[in-house]
C-alpha cells in the first residue's frame, strides 16, 4: 500500500460499513486536493509556455533510455527539463543530466507514484525556462500514477513488448488515461511470442482515442515520429 495516498485500501474488506465509508471519503479528499494543486501547476506552466509530459510505465519498460535519446535530440533546439521519480537512488537523474537536460530527482520512499505537490516542489527547484519542455518520469507502476493529475499537458504510457500483449486489458485505467502509447523494444519482436495485433486491439478496446507508436529506444526506430509528436503538441501549448 502506498503511504502517500493509501492506494490499495479500497481492495480490503471491512466488516464495519462506517470504516469503508471513511476510507472512500479520505481517498476522495486526497484526490480532490491533488487535482486542485495540479490545476495550479498547469496554470503556472501555461503562463510560461512550458510543455509538460507525464511519462508512465511499469519498471524496465524503457522510460529513462527513451528520455536520454529524446533529450539529446531536443537539447540542441530548446531547454529540456526532467523530473525523475523513483523510490530510491539518483541513478536515473544522473543519466538524464549526462544527456544534456536539467534534471531533478524525487525519491518517493515507499510511495508508488508522483503527485502534484511533489511536482510543484520539483518545478521550483528545476526552474524550467519559458518556452521549454519538461518531462515527468513517473515511478514505475501501472496502477497508481494513472489516478494522479500532475498538471501535465499530455500523458504518455510506455509499454515494452517483453511485458506481454495483455497489459492494456490487465491495467485498463493506465491505458485509458493515455494520449499516446509507445510500444517499445519492438526490435525484440522476432525473438518473442508476442501477438502484436492482439495488443493493438486491446489498446483500442480500452482507449480508442490514443495514438500508438511502435518504437525502439535502443535502436532509434520510430523516434523521429515520437519527436514530431512532441513538436506538434508543444506548438499547441506555446501558440
Amino acid at each position: 500500500m502506498c503511504d502517500t495516498c493509501g492506494c490499495g485500501e479500497q481492495t480490503h474488506s471491512h466488516e464495519n460499513g462506517h470504516e469503508h465509508t471513511r476510507t472512500v471519503r479520505l481517498e476522495h479528499d486526497v484526490l480532490a486536493r491533488n487535482n486542485h494543486l495540479a490545476e495550479h501547476n498547469r496554470a503556472w506552466l501555461d503562463v510560461r509556455g512550458i510543455f509538460t509530459v507525464n511519462l508512465m510505465s511499469s519498471p524496465g519498460a524503457g522510460k529513462t533510455t527513451l528520455l536520454e535519446h529524446t533529450a539529446r535530440h531536443l537539447c540542441a533546439r530548446m531547454p529540456v527539463g526532467v523530473v525523475e521519480g523513483d523510490q530510491e537512488t539518483m541513478r536515473d537523474a544522473d543519466r538524464i543530466a549526462a544527456s544534456g537536460a536539467r534534471a531533478v530527482q524525487i525519491n518517493t520512499g515507499t510511495g508508488c507514484h508522483l503527485d502534484a505537490t511533489m511536482v510543484a516542489r520539483a518545478l521550483t527547484q528545476l526552474e524550467p525556462e519559458t518556452g521549454s519542455i519538461v518531462f515527468l518520469e513517473n515511478v514505475g507502476n501501472l496502477v497508481c500514477p494513472a489516478l494522479f493529475d500532475l498538471g501535465e499537458h499530455s500523458k504518455v504510457v510506455i509499454m515494452a513488448v517483453t511485458e506481454g500483449e495483455d497489459k492494456p486489458i490487465k491495467y485498463p485505467h493506465m491505458f485509458r488515461a493515455a494520449d499516446l502509447v509507445l510500444l517499445n523494444k519492438v526490435d525484440l519482436l522476432p525473438y518473442l511470442e508476442f501477438d502484436l495485433d492482439a495488443c493493438l486491439g486491446y489498446i483500442r478496446r480500452v482507449n480508442s482515442r490514443a495514438q500508438v507508436m511502435q518504437i525502439s529506444a535502443t535502436t532509434g526506430r520510430g523516434l523521429d515520429q515520437w519527436n514530431a509528436w512532441l513538436t506538434d503538441r508543444m506548438a499547441v501549448v506555446q501558440r
